[in-house]
């Protein structure tokens, strides 16, 4: 044994970290502006996009939660990844949004829509939920990874090593590179959730055993005692309200060649993890089967013990080596989302200069490191993956709530966000003093923020005619149409590679199915017809139908066997 591991696991970990460093600083060549390191110029397909949604949105911290929540209240632990899953289908009509705009940051949005002032806060919240984010990550990590050693691999040692890898490679290729990492670490990913469950399965002696060892609680996706049906619609409003502002979402919804690129991707990415969240959930309940009551109070380890429990020499080093690869899918991006904020919302800002490219992107490559050491701090502070949650969950709709009412509104403006931002902080601080639950929080404070958002807007002056008039002349245009924006003196910040696609002025894609039902929401009684709005209702039908089939399979599945 070596580091508490056999050789041949050791061996395995060591071939992972050697290709996706070489895979990483291959793909960085490709790297010549600031661009391309913070959007790839706009230059991916479909796979790309899937792969790019899939990895980033699916990481090591999740499974270290889902698992052990349902290992300590049964399938309905399933419900803090899931709390998604309603939203899924909104990702279809959500990503364009964010492709049309053209904007590199999320930053560039607010400071678009409400200025500079917004944008800065954007930026400072934003930075901090990517170094959260990092923390959870690490803090899973280092969890699971002392449990499969016994504590002689040293959890600190592997997150360093670990670290130096994602930041080398994504610090010289930027998203070019996370990208191009993506496909073998969803791969990686999808091992992480499968690996564990006929191994288990086996042990157990199959789902009728289960069944016949686990009372029927413990396979009800609806909880009475933790994940209540109250608690998971607030938590997927809260969620649905939230999720625009992340900031890694403007790379997930705005970095594929086309619109139908950036949809397909962010959609069918989160298919992909909703079916692998089952699978985390049923082998945390098979695990109570399997060691009841071994890690009574610290349910995080319940991934760990399962794993070197049940998995053979060779398996466990890819085990290891797939959360690793969650880890860095994961905190490559976040470091290239966090250099674009920091380079073009602040740097932008103060410099004297902020048309040199170049030392924009040496910016971009410096602040990317300051992002993946800040992560590292709150590895520490954290006391639990949920409670990270809990922080993002609650912030990302703090900033959710003007990011819809910018789209939806022409009359909000940036003393709406202020007051909506001040008072739904302020009811969430509250009702957390007086010890509520995190549901009726939720209840509590977006209706607070909305209202405060509204009354403050009607009440106060107008945002500048032609600052609203250019941002919704972007939202009307379709990529393939960037002729439209020069006929309106419109400037995108960066067009991608399809701005030559319509030369001949002759279409009007919007007429032709590709208006967003978002954008025309409060207008949808004069300008609705099936025709105009085509492609956002069947691909959010069609997502729609997905979800449900598995929702149905988590149903068949909590019930198999009994």
């Amino acid at each position: 044994m070596i580091l508490g591991l056999a050789p041949i696991d050791l061996a395995v970990i060591v071939f992972y970290l050697a290709g996706i460093t070489w895979i990483g600083f291959r793909a960085s060549r490709a790297v010549s502006n600031s661009g391309d390191f913070f959007l790839g110029s706009r230059r991916f397909g479909k796979l790309s996009m899937i792969a790019k949604a899939f990895g980033v949105g699916t990481r090591v911290d999740q499974v270290v939660a889902v698992t052990g929540a349902s290992y300590e209240v049964g399938m309905s632990g399933i419900w803090y990844q899931w709390l998604y899953i309603f939203s899924t289908p909104f990702f279809w009509i959500i990503a364009p949004i964010y492709r049309r705009l053209r904007f590199i940051t999320t930053g560039d949005f607010f400071e678009h829509r409400y200025g500079t002032g917004a944008a800065a806060a954007y930026t400072f919240g934003a930075l901090l939920f990517l170094a959260v984010e990092i923390g959870m990550m690490l803090r899973g990590t280092a969890t699971t990874v002392e449990s499969l050693t016994r504590g002689a691999l040293s959890a600190e040692a592997m997150i360093l090593t670990a670290t130096i890898v994602f930041v080398g490679y994504s610090s010289a290729g930027g998203l070019v590179a996370a990208v191009a990492t993506k496909v073998f670490q969803s791969f990686l990913i999808l091992v992480l959730s499968l690996l564990l469950v006929p191994f288990a399965l086996e042990r157990v002696g199959g789902v009728g055993a289960l069944h016949e060892q686990l009372p029927a609680a413990m396979f009800d996706l609806f909880s009475s005692v933790e994940v209540t049906p109250f608690f998971i619609i607030m938590v997927t409003i809260n969620g649905l309200v939230g999720i625009v502002a992340m900031p890694h979402h403007m790379a997930i919804g705005g970095a594929g060649k086309t619109e139908v690129n950036c949809r397909t991707g962010w959609t069918y990415g989160n298919v992909v993890k909703r079916i692998a969240t089952l699978a985390w959930a049923f082998t945390g309940v098979i695990g109570v089967a399997l060691f009841p009551g071994m890690i009574s109070g610290h349910r995080e380890q319940a991934l760990g013990l399962l794993i070197l429990n049940l998995l053979p020499v060779g398996l466990v080093g890819l085990m290891i080596a797939a959360m690793l690869a969650s880890l860095m899918a994961v905190c490559d991006a976040y470091m290239v989302d966090g250099a674009a904020l920091f380079a073009r919302n602040v740097y932008r800002k103060l410099s004297h200069d902020p048309s040199d490219d170049a030392k924009m992107l040496k910016v971009g490559r410096f602040s990317s490191i300051a992002v993946a050491v800040s992560g590292v701090g709150f590895a520490f502070v954290l006391p639990s993956v949920v409670a990270g949650l809990t922080i993002i969950w609650k912030l990302m709709a703090f900033l959710g709530i003007p990011f819809w009412m910018a789209v939806f509104w022409k009359r909000g403006n940036r003393h709406g966000l202020w007051a909506s931002i001040v008072i739904t902080a302020a009811v969430a601080l509250a009702t957390d003093a007086l010890g509520w639950p995190l549901a009726q929080q939720i209840a509590a404070y977006l209706p607070a923020g909305v209202a405060a958002f509204i009354i403050v807007s009607l009440l106060t002056k107008p945002e500048p005619t032609e600052q609203i008039r250019s941002f919704y002349v972007l939202l009307h245009t379709p990529v393939g149409e960037e002729w439209r924006l020069k006929e309106a003196g419109v400037e995108a910040v960066l067009t991608g590679q399809v701005s030559r696609a319509n030369e001949q002025h002759t279409t009007n894609l919007e007429e032709q199915g590709q208006s967003l039902l978002l954008v025309d929401l409060l207008r949808l009684p004069r300008t609705f017809t099936f025709k105009r709005y085509r492609v956002d209702i069947l691909g959010f039908l069609a997502a729609l139908a997905l979800v449900l089939m598995i929702l149905a399979a988590g149903i068949l599945l909590s019930r198999a066997g009994s």
